[in-house]
């Protein structure tokens, strides 16, 4: 049966080998395919599943999108852990060879340029979630023997519901200035849903950081060493990534990257 070339990311060549137990896509192991000077790193897929018609199926199916990007991402954290990756979209799929160096030669010059502004880095992600509970008083109010009484409790909570939150968001401001203080580049991204992540509490910083990786320890411990001087506020950290948050080959007036990966060439 026929394949099509999946690509996970573009590097520059490098010799250290993958984990052994990293396969890939639909269990095909990845590779490499040179060209002027970079790698493509790519794997086979079938086309009955990444044509363009199953594919666009395919991707309305949750439990299909969850196991391939768990496979794609498993390639990416294996080529972080030996060289610097420039990841491409979950399911960049070509015809065949050709169509891969043809998409290399069309932005090469952008692709080399990424390579060089990320040598040597990885992204960390930080993320604060403050707790809805913190906000809530630890004795059960008295019961309201008035309508009157009832509104001015009423008041009382939603203002201590809003200290909190403000609370929250100045320490949240606090950190990330003091870690952009120990990053070459950071990226704001917009709050999480709870209730897409599953995560308790509310999420009131979304970072990601570009760190040299001479300095992700001294990083780590940064953030680790956190004391937040409020109650019920959650710092957590995830990494090394590759640096998806800056890895767009151009940017616009804002600065923000853009996607790195074009369209599928099929």
């Amino acid at each position: 049966m026929s394949g099509l070339r999946y690509v996970y990311a573009i590097c520059r060549p490098f010799d250290a080998a993958l984990q052994a137990q990293v396969t890939g896509v639909d269990g095909a192991p990845p590779g490499q395919l040179p060209h002027h000077g970079l790698i493509a790193v790519v794997g086979t897929v079938p086309e009955r599943d990444f044509a363009e018609e199953p594919l666009r199926r395919h991707l309305e199916d949750l439990d299909w999108l969850s196991a391939t990007a768990r496979a794609h991402q498993a390639v990416i954290d294996a080529l972080t852990a030996v060289t610097t990756p420039l990841p491409l979209r979950l399911a960049t799929v070509f015809r065949d060879d050709a169509g891969v160096r043809a998409m290399m030669e069309e932005r090469e010059d952008s692709f080399r340029r990424t390579l060089e502004r990320l040598d040597g880095r990885v992204e960390w992600g930080v993320k604060i979630y403050a707790e809805a509970e913190a906000a809530r008083p630890a004795e059960e109010p008295e019961k309201a023997a008035t309508g009157r009484d009832y509104l001015r409790q009423r008041r009382q909570r939603n203002r201590a519901h809003e200290e909190m939150w403000e609370s929250a968001e100045k320490f949240a401001r606090r950190l990330h200035d003091m870690l952009c203080g120990h990053a070459e580049g950071a990226r704001l991204h917009a709050p999480q849903n709870s209730a897409l992540s599953r995560e308790s509490g509310r999420n009131v910083l979304n970072a990601a950081y570009l760190v040299a990786r001479s300095d992700s320890e001294a990083f780590v411990e940064l953030v680790q060493g956190v004391q937040s001087e409020e109650s019920g506020l959650r710092v957590e950290l995830t990494g090394p990534w590759a640096a998806y948050s800056f890895a767009g080959v151009d940017a616009d007036e804002d600065g923000t990257p853009d996607g790195v990966a074009g369209e599928a060439g099929l």
